[in-house]
């Protein structure tokens, strides 16, 4: 394998022992079908069942195959930003989920379209596979994503894509602690392109992203990317003072010229619980700035390697 490959193909593994397999003989048919130099980058981010040994078999029999392997579960984003940190491409880098609802056949379809000058190129996904509310719960967050961001990030685009090597090295210069990579794709401009897939199944196993996470990653993607929450405070501060100021100009106008004496005990416990709620969401809101303020100015890595697995 040549120390200088075209492309890198970064991929996270997070307890993958179940679908590792299947995994690498995809790879390797793509890595077998082609000319390009083409190294893959594992990033174990703290796995603890076999997926470390099954890796390091690999490396020690093929040395198109690598791994980074991180000190502890860091997460999805940051896995993949220790790949990108310590790849070797010199063209350009594909970044794709371990668990093949990604398909690894499609690095022709975007090196195609990075051999016509584009810079990002990006899957879209056409279809997906899940069902109920996590499916509803994806489409309306791409949808608020649209609306409420201040830069223009490709409705049902994930992380898998191809970025070419100065945009990786861009990237790679962002210290930002709460990570949402097709942001930062995003964000750095250049010329880029989407392609439509259907997104398959996830082959087996357990998802690794819990709900919980993803709504953090939601979270990371509308906190980072726009100023709507915290313009949202005063907005609902305004609306909730000017609901007031009719509220008390009624029952000022029933008092003196209805003679209606208020005895709105369940209005005013309604307005009181209504002005609490509202002062908790503002609180909430302003919290997730601080909480990104207070983690950012640690100034801690972002990950820490324990060992590169390499067959040199």
């Amino acid at each position: 394998m040549s120390d200088n490959p075209q492309i890198s193909i970064v991929v996270p593994l997070f307890n993958e022992g179940e679908v590792f397999d299947t995994l690498v003989d995809r790879l390797v048919k793509v890595l077998n079908s082609t000319d390009l130099l083409i190294e893959v980058v594992f990033v174990n981010d703290g796995s603890s069942d076999n997926t470390i040994k099954k890796i390091t078999n690999l490396v020690n029999i093929d040395k198109r195959f690598w791994c980074v392997d991180l000190s502890r579960n860091f997460g999805h984003q940051i896995a993949f930003s220790a790949g990108m940190s310590v790849c070797n491409a010199t063209e350009c880098v594909m970044l794709m989920d371990g668990d093949l609802q990604d398909p690894p056949e499609m690095i022709f379809d975007f090196y195609a379209k990075y051999t016509e000058g584009f810079d990002v190129v990006y899957a879209i996904r056409k279809n997906r596979k899940e069902k109920g509310f996590k499916k509803l719960a994806y489409y309306f967050f791409y949808r608020l994503q649209k609306k409420v961001s201040n830069i223009e990030i490709p409705m049902d685009s994930g992380d898998f894509s191809l970025i070419s090597r100065p945009v990786i090295d861009i990237i790679n210069k962002m210290p930002e602690e709460s990570r949402y990579l097709r942001g930062l794709r995003s964000w750095v401009g250049f010329k880029q392109v989407g392609i439509e897939y259907d997104r398959d199944e996830r082959l087996d196993g357990k998802p690794k992203y819990t709900f919980a996470k993803l709504i953090q990653l939601a979270f990371n993607g509308i906190f980072n990317f726009s100023e709507f929450p915290i313009r949202f405070i005063l907005r609902l501060g305004i609306l909730t003072f000017v609901g007031a100021l009719i509220y008390f100009g009624t029952v000022v106008y029933r008092k003196f010229v209805l003679g209606v004496v208020p005895d709105g005990f369940t209005a005013l416990l309604f307005v009181i619980i209504l002005i609490g709620a509202l002062q908790f969401i503002a609180i909430g809101l302003l919290g997730e700035y601080i909480l990104r303020i207070f983690f950012q100015t640690k100034k801690r890595p972002l990950f820490i390697i324990k060992k590169i697995i390499k067959n040199y």
